[in-house]
């Protein structure tokens, strides 16, 4: 009750006036906060799209040296192949013992 007296003994205008500059203070806040915080999002944003792009750029790399080390253990594979069959032409009486060995791995 004591606050309604108060505001009744304040001229009209007065309260008024009181209000816009209340809100004009309100909505300028709120201006600077939804800029601050675009801007905020905008900084967020492109450090994810940076992140992401030495993230895409390391998994490319893997991939390649991937490759690399699969073409690689292909051609030691078929060095083996080669190896083992020479082994298997000079020494036929190892040729149960070399298929064993052929077939493990």
């Amino acid at each position: 009750m004591c606050i309604n007296n108060n505001i009744e003994k304040i001229p009209s205008g007065l309260v008024l006036s009181l209000e816009r500059k209340q809100r004009s203070k309100r909505s300028k806040v709120q201006v600077h906060r939804l800029t601050s915080r675009k801007g905020c999002e905008e900084k967020v944003e492109k450090d994810m799209e940076l992140k992401n792009l030495k993230l895409y750029l390391e998994n490319k790399s893997i991939i390649e040296e991937n490759e690399k080390l699969r073409k690689k253990a292909s051609l030691l594979h078929q060095e083996n192949l080669a190896l083992m069959y020479e082994l298997q032409k000079k020494f036929p009486h190892l040729d149960s013992f070399s298929s064993t060995l052929v077939h493990k791995h």
